[in-house]
């Protein structure tokens, strides 16, 4: 409890520092608290651009915070350009920590000195994020070629940090949970756990290393984006060396369409590798910011996507795949009772609501929004509105869908930054269609008939005895409950018959009784 007092209290400090209680303030048009804006301000330094001030202060709270200002930065239909711009510093530019830490933390994970374990390592690293920072190396490998790298180091004391702030959260969430009739609907405690288990698995380095391994070979065929091979001989809990990759960040789009790079056609890719990671694999990069993703100019990959960064994956069930599925392509349709049933079906609103008033509702949110180029639409905006509505019929949110909401939203930011006249709509919608034909026609049954070949090859020479065994199985048992049957009955008659017997005997006595009653009454 006291840690997370004195946690709370260096976060009210941080506010109060960078003056982010004077920017929230003066961001209402209310003239009573723009003047409180201008009271609290009193004898503090806020000379500097509000955007840095927020930058700032989420650099000192910490690696949480950082990320949601990740977030906020794709965000620029609700943000200032100056805050989305200042924040965009947060994808790359976050202050490295020392490099003689960052060696002390290589030696230590492989037991060996630096000359040991690299031909050439740059001290000088080269990306800066909130977990770690990344250094450039050359490696030998075993049969003695060399072999140009990236070295991802941890940031040291990550894990006591994010603990504190996750143990602020949860008492949070359980406040939440507790005063606020409609915070219970939103499940508090349970989206604060998934958050828990997510970063928690960003901080373990061999995990994120087997997380890239998976998006490789699932996006093999596709030939839309690249992904570092892992280097498994130089892979650590803390320390992962993978192959070097060469691009452009996908922010810097004058220099991507200087080089040539088909601008339009890169967003509809981004779109296009988003919806198979998603409804294909059910196994997604749930942090694709900026900074994570660029563009390769090699003449043998040119214009494909290069996604970094693989500590947070989102998973889908084979259930939750179906129905949001399902609930995008009747959404494309416009078939928005469909939409309805189908979160009824789920499970997402109370059994006893009414179709009708539920498709009303998402019609009246959706509607507008159709047929107009992405830089008219605000994801935003609609999940605001739907949020509103979903108040009103007491929808349940889904804490496992938090991670796939978070990426939706970085996907429309980078699509509205590559290209604002993309539809989101009709790009994503042949897709869906086809991957519904697929679960559901022959292509699904013959797949899954393969799938099951192994196990129908083994089983099927064993039929027939199986088959035998089963019948003299059941034989047995028929029998068994045939004798059980048989001395039930033995038990019966014999039951039967004494009471045959004592009822016979009874009614001679009562007649014997009556012919000498009579024979007296006769003398």
């Amino acid at each position: 409890m006291m840690t997370r007092l004195l946690r709370g209290i260096y976060i009210v400090f941080i506010v109060l520092r960078y003056g982010l209680d004077e920017l929230v303030l003066t961001s209402f048009q209310k003239p009573g608290l723009r003047l409180l804006a201008r009271i609290v301000s009193v004898g503090r330094d806020l000379s500097a651009p509000r955007g840095q001030r927020l930058r700032e202060a989420l650099e000192h709270l910490g690696p949480i915070f950082v990320k949601f200002g990740q977030v906020l930065s794709t965000r620029r239909d609700l943000l200032p350009p100056d805050i989305a711009d200042e924040l965009a510093f947060l994808q790359d530019r976050v202050p490295p920590f020392s490099s003689d830490v960052a060696v002390s933390t290589i030696e230590r994970a492989f037991g060996r000195p630096l000359n040991d374990i690299f031909v050439e390592f740059t001290h000088k690293p080269v990306a800066s994020a909130s977990i770690a920072q990344v250094h450039f190396a050359v490696i030998k490998e075993r049969d003695g070629t060399t072999r140009e790298v990236a070295v991802k180091v941890l940031r040291p004391g990550m894990l006591t940090v994010i603990d504190k702030d996750l143990s602020l959260m949860r008492m949070m969430a359980a406040w939440v949970d507790r005063l606020s009739a409609d915070g219970k609907r939103l499940k508090p405690r349970e989206v604060v756990a998934e958050f828990d288990k997510y970063l928690h698995d960003e901080l373990d380095f061999m995990r994120e290393a087997s997380n890239a391994a998976q998006l490789r070979r699932n996006m093999e065929g596709l030939n839309l984006v690249l992904i570092p091979e892992m280097i498994w001989d130089f892979c650590r809990d803390d320390v992962i060396v993978m192959e070097r990759m060469k691009g452009v960040p996908i922010s810097q789009v004058d220099q991507l369409r200087a080089a040539g790079v088909d601008i339009p056609k890169l967003a509809r890719d981004g779109v296009t590798i988003f919806f198979t990671q998603v409804f294909r694999d059910g196994f997604f990069h749930a942090d694709m910011h900026p900074g994570n993703i660029q563009v390769s100019l090699e003449p043998a990959t040119f214009g494909r996507y290069i996604s970094l960064d693989f500590g947070i994956v989102g998973t889908l069930t084979e259930t939750d795949k179906e129905y949001l599925a399902q609930n995008f392509t009747a959404f494309f349709r416009r078939d928005y009772k469909r939409v309805a049933e189908l979160h009824i079906e789920s499970g997402w609103v109370p059994a006893d609501t009414r179709v009708d008033e539920l498709e009303s509702a998402i019609r009246a949110v959706c509607e507008p929004y159709f047929d107009r180029p992405l830089k008219e639409i605000s994801l935003g905006l609609v999940l605001m509105r739907l949020f509103q509505t979903s108040r009103r019929f007491n929808v349940e949110i889904q804490p496992q869908l938090v991670l796939l909401q978070k990426t939706l939203l970085n996907i429309e930011g980078l699509g509205r930054q590559l290209d604002p006249e993309l539809d989101l709509w009709s790009t994503a919608k042949p897709f869906l269609e086809t991957w519904m034909l697929d679960q559901i026609g022959p292509k699904k049954l013959w797949k899954q008939l393969v799938a099951e070949a192994p196990r129908y090859a083994k089983l099927i020479p064993e039929l027939p005895r199986l088959v035998h065994d089963f019948l003299k199985h059941r034989q047995s048992n028929d029998n068994a409950q045939l004798q059980l049957l048989i001395q039930e009955q033995r038990r019966t008659n014999r039951l039967l018959q004494t009471i045959m017997w004592v009822g016979g005997g009874f009614v001679l006595g009562m007649l014997a009784m009556q012919f000498f009653v009579r024979m007296h009454h006769f003398n």
